[in-house]
Parts: C-alpha cells; structure tokens; sequence
C-alpha cells in the first residue's frame, strides 16, 4: 500500500524544492513528488493518506552529534530512548558519538551499537574514537572501524591535544576518505573552567574558560587538515573568532565544515543565572556577541549544520555544585523548535534552516539520507511552523531531563516522522 503525503509545503533543500506537493511514498521508499492531488492514481488504488496541511513536509532531520550512552550508562539513556526523543523532535537520523564504556575504538563495540540500534525507531549511525580509549596515546584502528560500519572518527568530549597524533590521524582517515570530527579545546587553557571566561564568571566567582581555548586547537587543525588534505569537520563551534578562522579555511579551499548547536544560538553566558547547571556545557555557553557571530555565520553558509550535542545525565550529576556538575544538556527534542525561533525573528529563512538539518549533515556524513528525490528513503518530518508546544518533563521521551528550556513555548509541532515509510511518530 501507498503512502501520500497530501497537502502541504514541501521544502526540499538537496532539490531546492519549495511548495506545494505531495509526497508519495511506495513500500520504503519515496517514489515520487506531485502536484497537489495527484498523487492519488486511480479511484480504486489502495493507499493511506496522511493529511499535511498548514503543514511543511521535509526531509527527516538529521542530527550528526548525539551521546546515546549505551553502551555503559544506560541509566542517562539507551539506544532506543534517545530514538523514541529523536522521532519526536522529527529527526530520522542520529549520529551517536564514541564516549561510551567501554568506548567504541574497535569492532565489537561498534557491532554492538549496530545490533542494539536494530531496534531503535530511526537510524542510528556510530562514531569510533580516534585514540584508544580516548586516551590521546594510541591510534585506533581505523580501518578496521570504517569496516565494521562507523560513518566518521572522533574523539568528542576529549581533545587530542599531542599534534603529532592528530596529523597522523588526520592522514590515516584521510586513507579512508572518512571525516574527522574534532572537539576543539585546548585543555591546558580550558584547566578547571566551569564556564565561559568573562564578567558573569567574574561575578558568580567561577573559573572561566576563554574563547582562546577553542580558537587556538580550531586554527591548529584547519592547518593540521590542510597539511594532510583531509576532511575536518569542527564540532560545535561557540565563538567569533572561531567563526572567522572556518571563513578563512573555506576561502582557501581547505576541506573544512564545522556544526552549532541550538544552545549556542539561543542561549549566552549570562544564563547560567544563579548557577543553574543545565546551562552547564563544553564549550561553554558564549557572549551575546559571540552568539550574534553565530548566527550570522548560520546565514551566511560558513556554518554547515545544525547539531544538538544531546548529553543525557541524571539528577545526581547535575544537582550539585556548578564547578562539579557535568557538561551537557539534552536537545533532541528542542532543536527544530529554537531553530524556528530564529526563522520567527528572520535570522534565517525557513529554507536555509531545514538545509541545515538534512542535505548539509548528511553530505558531511555522506548519509543516504536528507532529500526527498525519488528512490530516497521515505524519512519524512511533518511540522507545523505556527503551531507551538509546551516543552515540559512530562513530554519528554528522553530518559534524562537535563534542559534549560523546561517550560518554554516553542515554534514547530511535528505532526508526523516516518522512517523507511513507517510512521514511528504521531504528535497530537
């Protein structure tokens, strides 16, 4: 039986498709793209219809930075929970980082996050580390990691600060032809920060962490990539200068893209507030001009993609002192909300936004995913723009609650993801 997706605006970067259509949907994939009502066929041809309107139909979004944290800390989130917030905030497709425990730096590991992800109700794709352990002391096999099926290299969460190692790091994935994603902190400068270096860190008497820390390891990698000619992809970019530097490399023709998280376009240092450790993540939360830059740059295209560093944690570890409480919020479910809420106050057209959350990311990743053209994958989101929601804990899939946005009233209802033409989310 088909599948028709009838009466709504079609937004399809990758096609640079923008109006209106219905999508059409046979089996698991999509088989075509029409004018309004004529998708239908003949009077007497069986199909489910799924009524769009006032809705935009895109691509499922995708999120190319997620800690899912099984194996090793299922109590903050499993494989399957973060799928089930995934799917509710609309995205298809998750990218789960390396930090778990035991750390996926080898083949079991990776098998094991693919068989657990069988049963998650979107596709989940794994990242291997690129030292052992995360320890900055020994080269993964990397090889042997591309082999047992991880889309990209990354030690997220922990610098690799030993330059010669990731020179031959980045010339080993260059063999591979496969990304480097790299959180850039220079951990000698980022020391015992808690947050970022400026005057409310002076004024809540709490370590700062200059915007020195990631500027300096961005410029050493872009030149560490060119060096190599590899592809380096810049985690979750937070500051200005950090910005400029990924401008000059793109000028320059250096295989360079880099990703921001909702976090850092929506919120600045000046939240934490009263030491609210939900406002507590690495990189830290920046300037307001810092935060202008970013925007900016989302715009302009030296930005690439839209990721949410979903850092699920549990009570114990966020409801403690600032300085001690673990980085990391959850944003599965906020993205494609405070993503609009740059739309709303026209930072960013609704076109660039979406391009941002599929095509851009999975031609980093070299997904197949993020388009609509027919004989893709039927990975759809269906959200309203208009329609708002109450993001509060008891609509929270995510097994972790760890959000500075509890509460909040956000654009962008999902309606509707359907992953492989299944529907695997229906928002009331």
């Amino acid at each position: 039986m088909k599948t028709i997706i009838a009466g709504g605006r079609v937004i399809d970067a990758a096609q640079k498709l923008d109006g209106p259509h219905d999508v059409v949907i046979s089996g698991k994939v999509i088989e075509k793209i029409t004018a309004p009502g004529r998708g239908r066929g003949g009077s007497k041809e069986k199909f489910r219809l799924i009524d769009a309107k006032d809705c935009v139909v895109s691509p499922g979004l995708i999120d190319m930075h997620v800690h899912l944290r099984e194996p090793g800390y299922e109590g903050k989130e499993t494989i399957y929970t973060g799928s089930q917030a995934a799917v509710a905030g609309g995205f298809t497709s998750i990218v789960c980082m390396a930090n778990t425990n035991p750390v996926n730096d080898n083949q079991a590991v990776t098998g094991y996050i693919l068989g657990r992800a069988k049963e998650a109700l979107c596709n989940v794709y794994p990242v291997g580390a690129t030292t052992i352990g995360l320890a900055d002391q020994n080269m993964a096999d990397l090889g042997e990691l591309k082999a047992a099926g991880v889309v990209a290299y990354s030690d997220d969460g922990c610098c690799v600060m030993n330059a010669e190692m990731q020179r031959r790091i980045f010339e080993m994935a260059g063999q591979y032809d496969m990304p480097v994603l790299v959180h850039a902190e220079d951990a000698n400068l980022a020391a015992d920060g808690a947050m970022h270096e400026g005057f409310t860190s002076t004024e809540l008497a709490l370590t700062g962490i200059p915007a020195a820390a990631e500027e300096v390891m961005v410029a050493r990698d872009i030149l560490l990539a060119r060096l190599a000619g590899s592809r380096l992809h810049i985690q979750h970019v937070s500051t200005a200068g950090a910005v400029e530097l990924i401008r000059w490399a793109k000028k320059r023709k250096i295989r360079v893209t880099c990703e921001v998280t909702p976090h850092h376009f929506t919120l600045i240092d000046e939240d934490v507030g009263d030491y609210s450790t939900t406002c507590k993540v690495s990189p830290p939360l920046r300037s307001a001009a810092d935060r202008t830059a970013l925007q900016k740059a989302m715009a302009d295209g030296v930005i690439d993609a839209i990721a949410t560093d979903h850092a699920p944690h549990g009570i114990l570890l966020k409801q403690i002192e600032f300085d001690q409480a673990a980085n990391g919020m959850i944003g599965l479910e906020t993205a494609l909300g405070l993503t609009l809420l740059l739309v709303r106050t026209k930072k960013l057209s609704l076109h660039r936004a979406l391009e941002m959350l599929t095509v851009k990311p999975a031609e980093i990743l070299r997904l197949n995913a993020g388009s609509l053209a027919p004989g893709r994958p039927a990975d759809v989101c269906v959200f309203n723009p208009d329609h708002t929601f109450v993001y509060n804990e008891e609509v929270i899939r995510s097994k972790s609650k760890n959000s500075p946005f509890v509460g909040w009233e956000l654009p962008g209802k999902v309606y509707f993801t359907l992953v492989d033409g299944r529907v695997v989310y229906t928002g009331s």
